[in-house]
């Protein structure tokens, strides 16, 4: 193969590689909701199950933070910390029931929808009998909530008014610029806001499967280089 002829095939491998980088930007996508998390003396960990699922001890510190992210790797935390003396200080042990300190984070206005401002931040010290899940502690304090179909926590406090789970276009994380809204859909599958686990890969770069469709790409123009030096050959 000439000189011109390998130049040829190359650019043809680099538009590949780039057609395969740029679809797997351009898919990346955000969620909008309540992601759900467990407060310890290390911080927040994101919940492996929905918050109707955990049956939280006394003493507990549960988090709530609304915000666009992609994914359990991606998710913003609560902007308070889970200091569990220090929110149900004024609420005394009770024989029979528990105390759970709940973290509420709304979120930004950069990741709120359109139209609507997010009230700040607060903590709640809810008393609930001792089988009481997260979902109902959060209920005892936290009232009008609002629930989507598939079980997916959509509002607390009635915030956001509308909306559950959508799926927002451009980056995630917006803690700096507002997201631009696009077709509603369902959201992924999230231990933060139904029943079920999830895990991610996170949001901030291309995919596992995107570099593997990359290194496809390379290999199959590196073949085509060498079958081309075998023929000239």
């Amino acid at each position: 193969m000439s000189g011109r002829g390998r130049a040829t095939v190359l650019l043809v491998v680099l538009g590949a590689v780039l057609s395969v980088l740029g679809a797997g930007t351009a898919q990346a996508a955000g969620y909008r909701y309540w992601s759900f998390w467990e407060g310890s003396g290390s911080g927040w960990a994101y919940a492996t199950q929905g918050p109707s699922l955990v049956r939280p001890d006394d003493g507990s510190v549960q988090g709530f933070r609304f915000a666009v992210s992609a994914d359990s790797q991606d998710a913003a935390k609560p902007r308070r910390s889970p200091d569990f003396a220090k929110i149900c200080a004024d609420t005394a042990a009770k024989d029979g029931s528990k105390r759970v300190a709940l973290v509420i984070d709304p979120g930004t206005a950069a990741d709120a929808p359109q139209g609507e401002t997010p009230p700040p931040p607060r903590t709640a010290c809810a008393r609930v009998p001792k089988d009481a899940s997260s979902a109902e502690a959060l209920a005892s304090v936290a009232k009008p909530l609002r629930y989507g179909s598939d079980a997916l926590l959509c509002a607390i406090s009635g915030y956001p008014v509308a909306g559950c789970g959508e799926q927002v276009s451009g980056t995630t994380g917006t803690e700096s610029g507002r997201a631009t809204a696009s077709a509603p859909t369902s959201a992924p599958t999230s231990a933060s806001a139904s029943a079920s686990g999830s895990g991610g890969s996170g949001g901030g770069g291309p995919s596992a499967g995107v570099l593997f469709g990359v290194g496809a790409v390379l290999l199959l123009g590196i073949a085509a280089v060498a079958q081309a030096r075998r023929r000239r050959g």
